[in-house]
């Protein structure tokens, strides 16, 4: 085996992939949703290794323009700025179409370099440290199709392409079903939680028919509804340490984020008295895209306000148990309901206190049956959780699993 080894690296030649193929620029010109030309491929078109033909748009083009820019089966477009740069696409049976300037099209000029093996070597660390040690080396961020061209290819026979190809192939079909069923048994967790919650908030009948369920606006089960507002001088006056000022950023659904946490001086705090969270505070997003998010802010970021995005609700506890009113804020049913509350009658989204005022919920009114509701939910989170830790561990082994079985298959040890 070992010689069978020596003897394929010994064939295998490492050649700069401008002496194997043509490299070529893209076309500049403004893409139009007109059928006017060509399909006019551009980055934003190439999503998750794919594209969607039926969606790019099309350009004008001389015919002499076209035979030079016009994708051919088994051409590779490279992405040579921005954010995906070193991203790569191999196209199969294109329909008439052309690339945009943002593009490199690398065409293979011969015939001892199979277009699915160099697109495969295009996923490969080794083409990767090149790619990323190019582009740091760049003024603009980019890479060019010189850089690209000077890129040292292992080019083994083509036979031996091909059983590389074809065994790399199988390997990530089975990885991509194994990522896809740890995914669909996450998606399935997910749903049945988001199903228990349903069947809690939404059962048929009024509230009034539910036995042991009441329903009441949400100013009578609370001692307070209201939020705060930012400092004068904003961000350039926050410090790096002090008494946590609470952003939408850090509110999301049954989660308080500390990422970017701002911190405020007691001065500044004074002037928010009003807004002082105290334990088991809920706190609610009220303006823009993350409006109705929810969560119960952790002890341990106490003291704590609020800006004016914001909005403190705390529970009348005798009535209602705070980690309840959570839940309801966040489930499904009551969360539709407030996005609907949040797009009447504005430019953006946003809830006023008045409307939180006059939000009206279900509930037990025994605080002993919110609290068997709760400790179910939390179970049932707790084991979507776990299900998430292992989804990404998971993931993470396959995605190792991959970039070792490459480097194996462009090293001659496959």
């Amino acid at each position: 085996m070992k010689e069978d080894k020596l003897s394929l690296q010994k064939r295998i030649e490492v050649k700069k992939l401008g002496e194997v193929s043509n490299i070529n620029y893209g076309y500049t010109e403004k893409a139009s949703f007109e059928r006017i030309g060509p399909k006019f491929l551009r980055i934003t078109d190439i999503q998750e290794n794919g594209v969607n033909w039926d969606t790019v748009p099309f350009c004008k083009i001389s015919d002499e323009d076209l035979a030079k820019y016009k994708l051919r089966d088994g051409d590779i477009v490279f992405a040579r700025t921005g954010a995906t740069t070193g991203k790569s696409f191999l196209v199969t049976c294109p329909p008439n179409a052309v690339f945009a300037s943002y593009l490199i099209k690398v065409h293979i000029s011969n015939d001892v370099l199979s277009p699915d093996y160099l697109y495969l070597f295009f996923q490969t660390k080794r083409y990767w440290d090149v790619i990323n040690s190019g582009i740091s080396g760049s003024a603009q961020g980019g890479f060019n199709a010189t850089k690209l061209s000077d890129l040292e290819i292992p080019i083994p026979t083509l036979p031996e392409q091909k059983r590389i190809v074809s065994i790399l192939d199988q390997t990530f079909t089975a990885i991509s079903k194994a990522k896809s069923n740890a995914e669909q048994n996450l998606k399935n967790a997910k749903e049945l939680f988001e199903s228990y919650l349903q069947g809690v908030f939404a059962s048929t009948g009024s509230a009034n028919e539910r036995l042991g369920w009441e329903e009441k606006e949400l100013i009578k089960l609370t001692t307070k509804i209201g939020s705060g507002a930012t400092p004068r001088g904003g961000n350039e006056n926050y410090k790096s340490e002090g008494i946590s000022l609470v952003r939408s950023m850090n509110v999301h659904d049954f989660e308080f984020r500390e990422k970017n946490l701002a911190f405020i001086d007691d001065q500044q705090a004074k002037d928010l008295n009003n807004v002082t969270v105290q334990e088991n505070d809920v706190l609610l997003n009220i303006t823009g895209a993350s409006v109705a998010r929810c969560c119960i802010i952790p002890k341990k970021y106490l003291p704590a306000r609020v800006n004016q995005h914001v909005s403190i609700i705390r529970a009348q506890k005798e009535i209602i148990d705070p980690a309840f009113l959570n839940l309801v804020l966040t489930s499904k049913y009551y969360k539709d309901q407030l996005l609907l509350t949040g797009e009447q009658g504005a430019t953006r989204q946003a809830i006023t206190k008045a409307q939180l005022e006059n939000f009206k919920i279900s509930y037990p009114k025994s605080i002993n049956d919110q609290q068997v509701i709760i400790k179910k939910v939390s179970r049932l989170s707790s084991e979507i959780k776990k299900l998430e830790e292992i989804y990404k561990k998971k993931t993470e082994d396959l995605e190792e699993l991959k970039k070792s079985i490459l480097q194996k298959a462009f090293s001659g040890e496959l």
